[in-house]
């Protein structure tokens, strides 16, 4: 069944996944998330190499949760919607292909967060980044604790997290919250180039290499190293590696 809340869109061997609410900021509510789910269960198998996700129009990435639904529960009921985006953002996280995030304007809470559960972070000079949880008497819930911590060391992770405040482009960039600012109106278009540059490296060396800077980033140094060689020495039973390495020789 067609999303009604996601658009998807196929650009050669990118994905572009677009929130679709501009009229509520992109809020992810229940809906959003559960039309996450089969699309990126689809992208484990498919033949794209690269995935950006980004907010319709220029106002917000995503605004966050559905906090008039939040307002109505209880803790019962709180858990599963934390659950629903932890599934989520953890499959984002644990795709064997990068995805990039295109921040344009708001991306707060849980918008924050679901750029956190992505590999890198565009954003428009008009992003405006935070975890203001706490302003409305709750903590992050999908991931904002331990995502942000990893990212920006647990000072700035606190500071953010405490004062609910929120962060612009610049700031962000500062911290290494965001790895580039790009103007608001070529936004996914420099997302696009960057994401076509990564997809003439090898797919298997990539998806590799992104699950050794996860998993080292909850492993001590030694077991991160016995990992890596282990996972260098598999990259030479691939028949992609023989391929460019003969070519690189050739061209040289």
């Amino acid at each position: 069944m067609q999303p009604r809340y996601l658009q998807v869109e196929k650009d050669g061997e990118l994905v572009i996944i677009t929130i679709n609410r501009p009229e509520k900021l992109n809020a992810m509510n229940l809906e959003v998330m559960n039309e996450f789910i089969p699309v990126l269960e689809n992208l484990e198998n498919d033949s794209s190499k690269v995935v950006i996700i980004t907010g319709a129009g220029q106002k917000a990435f995503s605004a966050g949760a559905d906090i008039e639904y939040m307002s109505k529960i209880g803790s019962a009921e709180a858990e599963r919607y934390a659950l629903k985006g932890h599934e989520v953002l953890s499959k984002i996280e644990r795709l064997d292909k990068p995805v990039i995030a295109a921040v344009n304007g708001y991306a707060l809470g849980g918008g924050c967060e679901l750029a956190l559960a992505c590999d890198i972070r565009f954003a428009s000079p008009n992003a405006q980044l935070g975890q203001p949880e706490v302003t409305i008497g709750i903590c992050p819930g999908w991931g904002g604790t331990q995502r942000l911590l990893r990212i920006i060391g647990p000072s700035r992770a606190k500071d953010l997290i405490f004062s609910g405040r929120r962060i612009n482009a610049d700031e962000a960039f500062a911290m290494g919250l965001v790895n580039r600012i790009f103007p608001a109106e070529g936004l996914l278009e420099e997302s696009k180039s960057y994401a076509k540059n990564i997809t003439k490296n090898s797919t298997y060396a990539i998806g590799i290499s992104k699950m050794l800077v996860n998993r080292g980033m909850d492993s001590n140094l030694d077991t991160g190293l016995k990992l890596e060689i282990c996972s260098w020495s598999l990259c030479f039973s691939n028949k992609d590696r023989q391929e460019r390495m003969k070519a690189f020789l050739e061209r040289k």
